[in-house]
């Protein structure tokens, strides 16, 4: 028989409406223009500046700082667009405390950086506010690309790819664009539907159509799309999630934290979703610290995040951590998930305490479980694809991969870090590249 996905003490509706509102409101509320004046002249306008060099998607962060500090946001909002065309989420969402912040000359000096990602927040959420698109087609090549995924790799490729005259078809297995930046981040770093409204406004450009409910394998296949259209690029994420493979593993109460935050998401009363008293999420990710955060601001009593290495190790920025800590997320490191315990439904869950080789002690504790989120990684599920590399797609320096005629990037490829600006910035390099082929 199958298991109802909660436990009898998880429930709806522990906060009253207040207090809804304010637990997912902005996390970082955008700059008013004399605020904006202010952050901008903290920039030395630095030669050579190191946090262009740390930004993956190589934004001119001293030019668009000037031209917010001279008074022409819009101009500064192109800047950031023509590297980074998904640059507003990208504002929301990016860690830049460790990248272009954390490379800051204000930061090195004082400890106190530029306001670099609110600065390009207010930059581009200036220019999208005059509902124009900024960059326009080039002629018509003839030449037709399929892009497979329309999260933040294939946006930015199609995006790309339309501007310079091609006609781009993008599938996408969901009923709404984004991937993500729609359903797989925290809703407090992006409310107020702007994942929505940025796929809107880019796709503007024109040249690109977006056929939803269509996956690769499923509806579409490789060699089917190779056959249709001059190039093809993947990049259609993880959509497989790992199991957890314990004792008690598949008890009532036990969901994936990427569906958990989806489902969050798409929510339009978030006061209706069901949330535990004692909540625990497994995992060091920044999906990890999404979850725990998430479940707390829902009403959780307990939030546990539980990580099988130390602090230092965990992929969840200092910053994402430390937002948990402040949330009220308790943090476990150096443990590792052996058991669920309960009848049926989730009670408890056993952890064995973890020596640094990750090797274990021996020693266990149980601590009380009502809702357990598995946050421990992604896979990616297709059969027939190009060859991989360690679980993803292999590819080169411009996202080619072994079978001619076909890029990827973002998650699903090989070497990224998993981050909305790497995606952006190997889904714009992948559209150059398919450029230069498709027009030699």
């Amino acid at each position: 028989m199958a298991h109802s996905p909660f436990s009898p003490g998880v429930a709806a509706g522990r906060l009253d409406a207040d207090a809804y509102q304010d637990n997912f409101s902005d996390l970082h509320p955008a700059l008013d223009p004399h605020e904006a004046l202010v952050a901008a002249d903290r920039c030395y306008f630095c030669h050579d500046a190191p946090c262009i060099t740390a930004c993956p998607t190589d934004i001119d962060i001293p030019l668009f700082i000037r031209q917010i500090a001279t008074g022409t946001p819009d101009a500064a909002a192109k800047t950031i667009l023509t590297q980074n065309i998904m640059g507003g989420m990208c504002a929301r969402v990016c860690p830049t405390e460790t990248l272009c912040e954390e490379a800051c000359v204000r930061e090195m000096a004082e400890g106190k950086p530029v306001l670099i990602g609110q600065l390009q927040r207010y930059a581009t959420d200036h220019l999208q506010a005059q509902d124009v698109h900024p960059f326009t087609r080039a002629a018509a090549t003839g030449k037709t690309v399929a892009v497979v995924g329309a999260g933040p790799a294939g946006l930015s490729c199609a995006h790309r790819l339309a501007m310079l005259g091609h006609d781009v078809t993008v599938y996408d297995a969901r009923s709404k664009a984004g991937g993500l930046n729609e359903y797989g981040i925290a809703a407090y770093k992006a409310p107020d539907g702007f994942a929505q409204a940025e796929v809107d406004w880019l796709l503007k450009i024109g040249g690109i159509s977006v056929e939803y409910e269509t996956a690769l394998g499923a509806d579409i296949s490789l060699d089917g799309l190779r056959a249709q259209f001059d190039a093809v690029f993947l990049g259609m994420g993880l959509g497989g999630v790992n199991a957890l493979a314990i004792d008690g593993g598949d008890r009532d109460g036990v969901l994936d934290a990427v569906d958990f935050i989806a489902d969050l998401r798409q929510a339009k009363d978030v006061s209706a979703l069901p949330v535990g008293r004692d909540v625990v999420v497994i995992g060091g990710g920044m999906t990890a610290v999404d979850a725990a955060v998430q479940s707390k601001l829902l009403g959780a009593l307990n939030v546990t995040l539980a990580y099988r290495r130390g602090r230092d190790r965990m992929n969840a920025s200092v910053f994402e951590q430390d937002l948990a800590a402040s949330k009220g997320v308790r943090i476990m490191t150096h443990v590792a998930p052996v058991a669920l315990h309960g009848n049926g439904s989730v009670r408890e869950i056993e952890f064995e305490y973890m020596n640094d080789d990750m090797s274990g002690t021996g020693q266990t504790v149980r601590i009380a479980a009502d809702q357990v989120l598995r946050a421990i990684g992604q896979t990616l599920e297709g059969d027939v694809l190009p060859a991989l590399d360690g679980g993803k797609i292999a590819v080169n320096a411009t996202g080619q991969t072994s079978v001619d005629g076909v890029w990827a990037g973002g998650d699903c490829a090989a070497g990224g870090d998993d981050l909305t600006v790497t995606a952006v910035a190997e889904g714009r390099d992948a559209a150059m590249d398919i450029h230069a082929r498709l027009t030699a």
